[in-house]
């Protein structure tokens, strides 16, 4: 096996049945990192996260993959190239704005702070104000996706961003979108309560929507493959706490199509699934996900990645879930560098078949230094 593989190749080859020579190391969800480190990550003045010029866009994205050195980043569609043209950004004494100059419309930009970005786009809406509650008002809810949109967002430049960033710094890079699994997606609509009660009341809504939210998902595939994704991560969160039949039957069904439709899309699929695996490990096993992501252990029970490799046996690739608290945020320099190696040990075990990671997102409170350091480790690591 080659060895200095490039960041891309790196994460390939874990994908691939003869394994990499050469770990990968990366972040789930940079863009909450993104967001909390926001002044360390860039020298650049903060509205550049708003600016409608794409070199800008460019110039704070290419600064945090050469400060973080991880070997992927997320890519997904931009403003529209008449949004462009259209907006401006205007520093004034008293604040930033955003100007829209075919309305006249100006919005004040807040500043970020340490702790976070203020998020522009709507709110998660946790409890709806109308629910259905019937498989007619699913349909009535849950309208078809554009098939469409994919053309569209070439149409209209949407795609442009993501195509710069991969001709400039993400040239070696492994470019990555997400969705969410169909029944993990049902959260949204009716909270967490109002989706357990179905689950055991009303089987059929959660079905039908389910469905409908697969289609609208596997719209989100080509949509990610149009802005030149190559890897597509699948989010799951809370379904742990469902029984495994009930898992088999509303949600496995739905992530086979979804990976599937990956595959057939020329994309890697990467399953992320929150929470206790215990009594689900069959499910997860039969996915059809070219990976499986898990967190770590620290909601009262464990998951020792000697664990989850017997489990799978080569089978499929492992993404890694050191402790992004304990760990990396808390931990001394020779507990991180202890950790990575015995994850990198696993991943031999597992046919090499690894991409290093974390089991949750990076804390607020760890530094960008902390991060490279943990990217670096992985780098120099040979085992």
């Amino acid at each position: 096996m080659d060895l200095d593989l490039t960041p891309r190749d790196r994460i390939l080859a874990a994908f691939s049945p003869e394994g990499t020579s050469d770990f990968a190391a990366v972040i789930p969800y940079e863009g909450i990192y993104f967001r909390d480190r926001w002044f360390e990550l860039s020298p650049r003045p903060w509205w550049h996260l708003h600016s409608p010029d794409i070199e800008q866009q460019l110039g704070w994205r290419r600064d945090a993959a050469q400060a973080l050195g991880q070997d992927w980043f997320a890519v997904g569609p931009s403003m529209s190239t008449e949004d462009r043209e259209a907006l401006s950004i205007e520093e004034r004494p008293e604040g930033v704005f955003c100007v829209d100059r075919r309305t006249g419309e100006e919005r004040r930009l807040e500043e970020p702070r340490v702790s976070g970005i203020p998020d522009s786009s709507e709110p998660l809406t946790i409890q709806p104000p109308t629910l259905p509650s019937t498989v007619e008002e699913v349909d009535a809810c849950i309208r078809p996706p554009d098939a469409g949109l994919p053309d569209r967002i070439i149409r209209e430049g949407r795609d442009e961003l993501a195509r710069r960033c991969l001709q400039d710094f993400g040239a070696e890079l492994f470019p990555i979108s997400h969705v969410s699994s169909p029944l993990w997606t049902c959260y949204d609509r009716w909270g967490f309560e109002g989706m357990m009660l179905l689950l055991m009341d009303s089987p059929e809504v959660v079905l039908r929507a389910c469905e409908r939210n697969l289609e609208h998902q596997l719209v989100g595939v080509q949509v990610a493959r149009t802005v030149g994704a190559q890897g597509i991560w699948i989010e799951e969160c809370m379904l742990d706490m469902i029984r495994p039949d009930d898992y088999r039957t509303f949600s496995l069904p739905f992530v086979r199509r979804l990976t599937e439709a990956i595959r057939q899309a020329g994309m890697f699929s990467i399953h992320y699934f929150c929470g206790n695996p215990g009594r689900h490990w069959d499910c997860l096993l039969d996915t059809g996900a070219d990976a499986l992501a898990l967190e770590e252990g620290k909601k009262g029970f464990e998951i020792p990645i000697e664990q989850v490799v017997e489990r799978i046996g080569g089978k499929m690739c492992v993404l890694g879930n050191l402790d992004s608290i304990g760990v990396l945020q808390d931990g001394t320099d020779e507990d991180l560098e202890s950790e990575v190696r015995r994850q990198l040990a696993a991943g031999r075990a597992n046919g090499s078949r690894l991409v290093m990671s974390l089991g949750s997102p990076v804390t607020p409170g760890t530094p960008v230094s902390r991060v490279r350091r943990y990217c670096d480790l992985v780098h120099s690591i040979r085992i």
